[in-house]
């Protein structure tokens, strides 16, 4: 059978070895302390839902080895970590560094980054997420996003199991305007982007592979942040020079007014509009579900209901569809591995078990 790469997204938030993240998640059991709280407030809303595996430290490498044998047993063998810097140092490194790095097979998967450059207000503070206050910026000025250059070239890209396309790093980008807004403007961050390119090969790899994120396609307007240029988010990555893009979850532009499984064309539609309209590979995406209300004490939409392992397994067969159609590296992004906060998890719960990761096992694996 055909090998695919199944690369799963993982917040690192589920740990209390972060100092900083304590104005949040005051307990130091980081972001449990949310999910603990939930409660379902209206019809076919199930909270909360709790792990099988109890909520662990992800920090902690004992625990890692068994979920990367989870993980590789049903056909998940890259995590893609989300990775932060805030205020001139990093955020959220210990689920990575001390966790997984620390566990004795962690090289039984593979790994790379998603730097999260979006900015860090108060959604994570369950007293207080609808306060409209930045307290650290995601955009950053050249000088801090040439020590990320290196950070991340020196600690993780040498890496044996540091997950490349070509033999070249692959670097994922969630926020591409902030990167822009941070850089101060579209020919200044292709000059950043050339310099992260030189780091990487005189560390002697042949190049580096910048994959960014992408929504819909307005959601990015290149005026309102260089009024240099025109365009949206496909001219962006032609201008930047990105090697490939992909999706973090369908939240950002499928349409759910019908449900999980009503988005789904939606999806499709979406995925053959990117491979028609963009000049780079895309590698599709499937997102579990979608649910933000364990981060606050009142209703919030949308809520995804219906998002069952049967409707995500169809959702997974989409994106294999595409891949085997279009893509020569068969690599394919999930949303994710544990954001149980946003209710879109692999990992198994008190209420589908391990129905999220069988589903994947059956379509990729078996």
């Amino acid at each position: 059978m055909k090998k695919y790469d199944i690369a799963a997204y993982i917040w690192p938030s589920y740990t209390g070895k972060e100092p900083r993240a304590y104005q949040f998640w005051e307990k130091g059991i980081g972001e449990w302390q949310s999910v603990l709280t939930a409660e379902s407030r209206e019809e076919g809303q199930i909270l909360p839902r709790k792990p099988v595996w109890g909520m662990v430290d992800e920090a902690d490498p004992k625990v890692m080895e068994f979920q990367i044998n989870e993980a590789v047993r049903h056909g998940v063998n890259v995590f893609i970590y989300d990775w932060y810097w805030y205020d001139r140092r990093p955020f959220l490194e210990q689920c990575l560094d001390d966790g997984f790095l620390g566990a004795k097979n962690n090289d039984d998967m593979q790994f790379y980054l998603m730097w999260a450059n979006h900015d860090a207000g108060y959604l994570w503070d369950k007293r207080q997420p609808d306060l409209n206050e930045i307290i650290w910026y995601g955009s950053q000025p050249r000088s801090e996003f040439d020590k990320i250059c290196r950070r991340v070239t020196d600690m993780y890209f040498n890496r044996t199991n540091y997950y490349k396309i070509g033999g070249c790093p692959v670097f994922m980008i969630y926020d591409l305007a902030n990167l822009v807004r941070g850089l101060g403007g579209v020919d200044n961050t292709k000059a950043a982007l050339d310099y992260f390119r030189g780091i990487v090969k005189n560390a002697g790899f042949p190049d580096l592979h910048i994959q960014g994120v992408i929504y819909s396609e307005n959601a990015v307007n290149i005026s309102e942040i260089d009024t240099e240029y025109k365009g949206s988010s496909k001219d962006l990555v032609n201008l930047l020079g990105l090697n490939s893009v992909t999706h973090y979850q369908y939240i950002h532009y499928a349409d759910f007014n019908n449900g999980y499984e009503g988005c789904l064309p939606s999806v499709a539609a979406e995925f053959e509009r990117i491979h028609n309209e963009y000049s780079v590979p895309y590698y599709p995406h499937a997102t579990v579900g979608w649910d933000n209300n364990p981060r606050f004490p009142h209703i919030t939409y949308p809520i995804i209901k219906d998002n069952t392992p049967e409707l995500f397994k169809k959702a997974l067969l989409l994106a294999k569809e595409y891949c085997d159609k279009y893509n020569d590296i068969p690599l394919i992004t999930i949303n994710s591995w544990n954001e149980w906060t946003e209710m879109s998890y692999l990992e198994p719960d008190d209420v589908f078990g391990y129905g999220y990761l069988e589903a994947v096992k059956e379509v990729f694996c078996e």
